[in-house]
This record gives C-alpha cells, sequence and structure tokens, in this order.
C-alpha cells in the first residue's frame, strides 16, 4: 500500500464528537492521485511510487521532458509529482489510481506544507520578543537590543535572533487524527490545522515519528 497521498488545503471548519464537544478540523482534497513511475532498488537504489496529482485544470503547456516522463506511464501529464514509500511495490502499477480511503478514520497522519509567508518581520513579530518600555523616554520598543559583543569575537555569531523574512518556510504537522473520509468527493478531515493558505499542497504521509509514533 502507498503510504501517503498528494492533497490541497481547502480550509478550516468544525465537528461534534459524541459528547458534544466542538473539534477544529481541516478539509483537505486528497487525490485523486495516478502512480506516475515506481522506484526500484536494483535500478534506482531505493523503493518509492511516484504520484502525480490529478486537478480539474490540466497543465496548458508541457515541455517535452514531462510529455517524454509520462508518456512512459502512458496517463496525462500533471503539475504536482511527489515520491512515497510503498510497504508491497509489486502490488502496485503504473496508471494505477490511488484515492483518500487509503487512510482510515481514527488514524494518525503527518502533513507537510508550505507555510504562508509574512515578508519582513522584527523580532517582536518573528520571534515573540517582549520590547521594551512603552513610555517617551524608553528610546526602546521594539528593538532587538544587544547583537554581540565589539571587542570580541567582533561578529554577530551565526544563529543570533533578528528580523529577516517571516514564513514561506517547509512543515510539518505530525500526528494529525484523521476524523472523517469522504471517497466520492475526495476528502479528508483531519483534527487541527495544518500549515498553509486555502489552496496550498499538502503532503498527507502515514506513519509513525519515533518508537511510541510520536505520542
Amino acid at each position: 500500500m502507498v503510504e501517503g497521498l498528494i492533497g490541497k488545503k481547502i480550509g478550516m471548519t468544525q465537528q461534534f464528537d459524541e459528547n458534544g464537544n466542538v473539534i477544529p478540523v481541516t478539509v483537505i482534497k486528497a487525490g485523486p492521485c495516478t502512480v506516475v513511475q515506481k522506484k526500484v532498488r536494483e535500478k534506482d537504489g531505493y523503493v518509492s511510487i511516484q504520484l502525480g496529482f490529478v486537478e480539474e485544470k490540466s497543465v496548458r503547456k508541457p515541455t517535452k521532458p514531462q510529455l517524454g516522463h509520462f508518456k512512459k506511464s502512458g496517463v496525462p501529464v500533471v503539475k504536482k509529482l511527489r515520491e512515497f514509500g510503498c510497504a508491497d511495490p509489486a502490488a502496485v502499477n503504473e496508471g494505477d489510481q490511488v484515492l483518500v480511503d487509503i487512510f482510515e478514520v481514527g488514524e494518525t497522519v503527518h502533513v507537510v506544507g508550505t507555510s504562508k509567508g509574512k515578508g519582513f518581520a522584527g523580532v517582536v513579530k518573528r520571534h515573540h520578543f517582549r520590547g521594551g518600555g512603552a513610555a517617551h523616554g524608553s528610546m526602546f520598543h521594539r528593538a532587538p537590543g544587544s547583537i554581540g559583543a565589539s571587542s570580541y569575537p567582533s561578529r554577530v555569531v551565526k544563529g543570533m535572533r533578528m528580523g529577516g523574512h517571516m514564513g514561506d518556510r517547509r512543515v510539518t504537522v505530525r500526528n494529525l487524527k484523521v476524523v472523517e473520509t469522504d471517497k466520492d468527493n475526495n476528502l479528508l478531515l483531519v483534527r487541527g490545522a495544518v500549515p498553509g493558505a486555502n489552496g496550498g499542497y499538502l503532503l498527507i504521509k502515514k506513519g509513525k515519528f519515533g518508537p511510541s509514533g510520536g505520542k
């Protein structure tokens, strides 16, 4: 079985559990994905399955390398390609479709996405610095303070928390519980928030981190 899917974030909503408690959930369009290529240990040095995310709008002007790559598997050209592990590669063939029903209600998944870009941000917003006093005479409101000694080492040390580009980074949220799956509409509902804006691409992966599953 393929151990993940490519998806797209639809947005957040809420549901109620059996006790009447409100549960925040994220709706993800998970798949359908098509198997484009199988990586084998003898040829590629490792085993994985390359999936393509099927969308309503096809690629308008595919390049010649894209056409050649997809022609081998006999599937239409898609925009997003990603590789996932597979427990039994022999049971998967190029051209097969992988749907949201590979996930079960109650299991945990890990979602990878790109966080929202915030542009340039100062240390108060970016690193949660407290800032100085707000009175007129403080002259220290949202400044970072000292960033290093002048005599030694006479430079700013690597890793110093300063203002800079915030967000727009690859983020993994681990152990999100699957609340509901809708195979007819290719929808996956997970408990909690996932990185990125609505419409952003996501990787939904099975598996657990560490011996205890990261719990």
